[in-house]
């Protein structure tokens, strides 16, 4: 493994979920920690438990990554000690509704583009000219399954999914010979805030998504996260696909 020690490691959506959990495995590797998301009083709690638990150092960001000209402000304005970013967690991401094409809500797939795939351009434009001129840096982008494979009433999450995918292949190839590595962990069911999101706030709804089986914990998808970041620099793993043991696919899960 490669010491994580006082490198910056910026994670967006870092107040739940996959982000909170990537923030307390690269708080246990020494690193220092850039968190964004939009609750701020989340981030102040998050930062306040990670100085406490490994003495780490935390600069925290309110930041809705939808916003272009907010994000651009955010990096640009970071303090001078912060501003040499090592690696960039894309973990914001979300879904909204569960509907068949023809009955989606424009909005829904609005909310799904903007933070899915806008989101992750403009942060990933705002951050990579520094890694650039430094001739180093790594890029993790948090994709899904549902990138590989279209799932019925999953349209525009997919296709968002599949555009992060297409977009990380494509950061490979234009940052070749620069240094900088990219990254994607896609990961299969796992239990977060996202059922309760995509139902919009159906707590019942969303526990029977994880019924009758194991699903994986935010913890497994940081172990994956942490693993690529701990590569020597000549190694970049490309993707990785984490399923819990009873998925096969998007749709065949075994459950008891």
């Amino acid at each position: 493994m490669v010491p994580l020690k006082e490198k910056i490691v910026f994670i967006t959506g870092a107040s739940a979920g996959i982000g909170l959990a990537c923030a307390r495995a690269f708080a246990a590797q020494g690193a220092r920690l850039l968190l964004a998301a939009r609750r701020a009083e989340r981030l102040e709690k998050l930062a306040a438990e990670l100085e406490a638990s490994f003495g780490t150092k935390s600069h925290f960001i309110a930041l809705d990554v939808r916003d272009r000209k907010a994000v651009e402000k955010a990096v640009a304005g970071l303090p001078a000690e912060w501003k040499e970013i090592e690696i960039l967690v894309n973990n914001a991401g979300l879904s909204r509704g569960l509907d068949k094409f023809q009955e989606g809500k424009s909005e829904d797939w609005e909310e799904m583009i903007d933070t899915n795939v806008k989101g992750l351009l403009y942060v990933s434009r705002a951050v990579l000219p520094g890694m650039i001129a430094r001739g180093r840096g790594h890029v993790i982008n948090i994709g899904s399954i549902a990138g590989r494979e279209v799932y019925p009433a999953g349209n525009v999450y997919c296709a968002t999914k599949f555009a992060a995918g297409a977009l990380t292949k494509g950061m490979r190839l234009d940052l070749n010979g620069t240094g900088v590595r990219v990254s994607t962990v896609d990961p299969g069911l796992t239990e977060t805030e996202f059922s309760v999101v995509r139902f919009h706030g159906d707590a019942e709804r969303a526990g029977k998504t994880y019924q009758g089986y194991t699903p994986l914990e935010p913890e497994d998808i940081a172990d994956a996260v942490i693993y690529c970041a701990t590569r020597p620099p000549h190694v970049d793993v490309a993707e990785m696909l984490v399923l819990p043991t009873d998925q096969a696919s998007t749709t065949l899960v075994h459950r008891k």
